[in-house]
């Protein structure tokens, strides 16, 4: 069976990261969705908001589609879920850069775990978290942005 990991904070969840999810269903037997905390950033939306959201955006694929918390390093968590691929989406040349060192970092710590890019699909390159963010912050519309889950937390706030 092979199985992927797609971490990351997905604070929150765009519809990027949704197309990546799908794409990717198409070369895995399953995917999890590990939402973590970047020590880097201050979250907008608690871990427990994310994996609501993400977990009401792929409802109708927990077949294929399993949406977890978790921490520590990204190798390790796939070795406990016996996942031989990370799975990472990019959207420019800076994005590029910036996964394949992590990518490379990643190989000398498990070798036996392989990093896979897909490329923003077209018409969603310019969709971040970070000014998903900004523009609801900024109390912006952001329904072509981000999935209805989304939209359903950003109302309750």
């Amino acid at each position: 069976m092979n199985i992927a990991v797609f971490p990351g904070s997905f604070d929150p969840i765009t519809n990027a990261h949704a197309d990546i999810v799908e794409r990717a269903k198409k070369l895995f037997d399953k995917i999890y969705i590990a939402v973590g905390t970047n020590t880097t950033k201050k979250g907008f939306f608690s871990q427990e908001e994310r994996l609501a959201m993400i977990k009401e955006a792929f409802a109708s694929q927990t077949d294929r589609v399993e949406v977890v918390p978790f921490e520590g390093l990204t190798v390790d968590f796939c070795r406990k879920v016996g996942a031989h691929y990370i799975l990472r989406g990019m959207r420019n040349a800076a994005d590029f850069e910036f996964e394949k060192a992590i990518a490379l970092n990643n190989a000398v710590l498990a070798p036996d775990i392989e990093t896979v890019f897909l490329v923003s699909s077209s018409g969603l390159s310019h969709i971040s978290s970070t000014i998903v963010r900004e523009i609801i912050i900024n109390k912006g519309d952001v329904s072509r942005l981000v999935p209805e889950a989304v939209l359903k937390m950003v109302r309750c706030k």
